[in-house]
């Protein structure tokens, strides 16, 4: 048997193959490559998002802290509680700080019935309806026994299987349980209650759908907070915090401000926050 030495042709087929192997694995090695870039590129960014929500939520926080700060300042510097935006940077992020006083709002737990009734009215009510509303809301925060029997009945009476705990409203969207009410006489008021505010509603501070309010209910009209009186205030504190980059924390703090019993020292306010809520 003889063997015949491979001609031209076919070691240049093999050479070809051989080179074509090389080839599709420099392929498939740069294709892996890309695939590890563009992975530890997609985790990098996702690293980077949380580092900086995480600086956001912590500046958020921070800025509570600094908007009651400037609501216990007594000095002409103080910030006001109208509303108004107060903007500072730190850290390549833009915050902005609202405060509203609450002096102006009417406190479900505490205001008279013709109060409630009367804006309800303002606030679209018939007025049968506001009387009949008012009545139950007062029924609800009530802690005198009446009679528990007729009032479950009436509310099973109106396909509702609670009835009224007959305590203190928690919160605002609490009073669309009352009999009566509906989800749009609600959304109307809300802007208009706190159940934190301590005080009667100083007609002085109340935007004009409260003022309204105050004078149909007549004798019900509290009389304006003398200026050196020292009792409890509340206010909101609404924070916005973005990077510049599409990012952005928010934060809304209900504080409520009890005095001690050194009136005018500096800071002596005992601060609760009541409510506070996260948003992006």
């Amino acid at each position: 048997m003889t063997c015949r030495a491979p001609t031209s042709a076919t070691r240049d087929r093999q050479g070809g193959f051989a080179l074509l192997i090389v080839l599709w694995t420099l392929v498939g090695l740069s294709l892996l490559v890309s695939i590890v870039i563009a992975t530890a590129d997609a985790e990098l960014r996702g690293i980077r998002a949380l580092r900086s929500a995480t600086q956001m939520q912590e500046e958020a926080d921070g800025a509570i802290w600094q908007a009651i700060f400037h609501a216990l300042d007594r000095s002409p510097a103080r910030w006001a509680m109208d509303g108004r935006a107060y903007v500072t940077h730190m850290d390549g992020l833009t915050l902005t700080t609202r405060l509203r006083s609450e002096a102006g709002l009417i406190n479900p737990n505490s205001a008279p019935r013709s109060l409630l009734a009367a804006l309800m009215e303002q606030c679209g009510a018939t007025a049968g309806q506001a009387t009949s509303v008012a009545a139950n809301m007062v029924e609800w925060r009530s802690s005198a026994q009446g009679n528990v029997a007729a009032m479950r009945a009436r509310y099973l009476a109106a396909g509702l299987t609670y009835r009224p705990p007959q305590g203190s409203f928690q919160t605002v969207g609490e009073i669309g349980l009352v009999l009566g009410m509906n989800p749009a006489l609600l959304r109307a008021m809300a802007p208009h209650l706190s159940v934190i505010q301590p005080n009667d509603p100083d007609i002085t501070q109340a935007d004009a759908t409260v003022r309204q309010a105050l004078r149909k209910a007549g004798d019900a009209v509290p009389p304006p907070p003398s200026r050196n009186e020292n009792r409890p205030s509340s206010f909101r504190a609404e924070i916005i915090v973005q990077d510049g980059q599409g990012g952005r924390t928010t934060r809304q703090a209900t504080v409520l401000l009890t005095p001690t019993q050194h009136p005018g020292t500096p800071l002596a306010d005992i601060v609760h926050i009541v409510q506070l809520q996260s948003g992006s």
